[in-house]
């Protein structure tokens, strides 16, 4: 790598992420902002890379977001983030002809939540739906925490969250609304019996950071690269559709402030 390469950090949880950053690479490089990218296998590797300077820029997941600014002193900023990104949202699923009437009827049921660190999947709905009027610690909280360190992205875990709910293990379960769909496409059979009974408020999902301290002429030459990445161009669609992106938006805080609170509610901030 040369002086002159931003490093990416990204986190490898599922073998497309090769693909993807060799093409984005070879983008970046053409597009006149040298960038290279480095792998971690979890995203608290991550963070402690972007805070030690080993890379410049994290591909973040949004409570690796939370977790690296609330660091840095608030010190950070964001690059971009994808379309989808912007109105990620939670849903509750039951079995179908169970849907209570408020969400405070759930009291004293078990909740079936995905991994610890998924803030879709778990931190999130603790927070909402305790806003929502349901009392949280009356429910037993069945959690999956199958894929600790990648906040959710592989998908194993609300897998487990749908199929405790279809074979009644759990009575309702909290999983992210891009996967629910997902699995409903893919015709999993453990979500063919069951319904939405809920949906969380929009809230905002990955992005790219950077510490602040980061030359801006340079963080801002790769950002307007970044947003003028074309979906219509043959030789990078390959590599959006792995990434899940059409186009790339400016990122802000504001859709992060929920999340920020129920880490800080629920002590995972230090």
């Amino acid at each position: 790598m040369s002086a002159a390469e931003l490093k990416l950090g990204a986190v490898a949880y599922h073998p497309r992420i090769v693909t993807i950053w060799e093409r984005f690479r070879t983008y970046f490089a053409d597009a006149g902002v040298p960038t290279d990218y480095i792998l971690f296998s979890n995203y608290e590797r991550l963070v402690d890379a972007v805070l030690a300077g080993t890379v410049e820029i994290g591909w973040n997941t949004n409570t690796a977001y939370v977790a690296l600014d609330h660091r840095a002193g608030g010190r950070t900023r964001i690059l971009g983030m994808r379309d989808v990104d912007r109105d990620w949202a939670t849903v509750l699923v039951m079995r179908k002809g169970r849907s209570p009437a408020a969400v405070a009827d759930l009291g004293g049921n078990v909740l079936a939540l995905g991994s610890r660190d998924s803030g879709h999947a778990a931190i999130l709905p603790l927070h909402y739906l305790a806003r929502d009027g349901l009392d949280v610690a009356s429910c037993r909280l069945l959690r999956f925490d199958t894929d600790l360190g990648k906040h959710g992205d592989t998908g194993d875990s609300e897998l487990h969250v749908v199929r405790a709910v279809a074979e009644g293990e759990a009575d309702a379960g909290a999983l992210s609304a891009a996967y629910f769909s997902a699995f409903r496409s893919e015709s999993v059979p453990a979500v063919a019996d069951l319904e939405v009974v809920w949906r969380s408020p929009d809230y905002y999902h990955c992005n790219f950071t950077v510490l602040d301290s980061l030359d801006r002429e340079r963080s801002e030459r790769w950002s307007q690269a970044l947003l003028a990445m074309d979906y219509d161009d043959p030789g990078l669609r390959p590599a959006m559709d792995l990434e899940g992106v059409r186009r790339w938006y400016p990122g802000d805080r504001d859709g992060y402030a929920s999340l920020q609170t129920a880490m800080r509610e629920q002590a995972l901030l230090s």
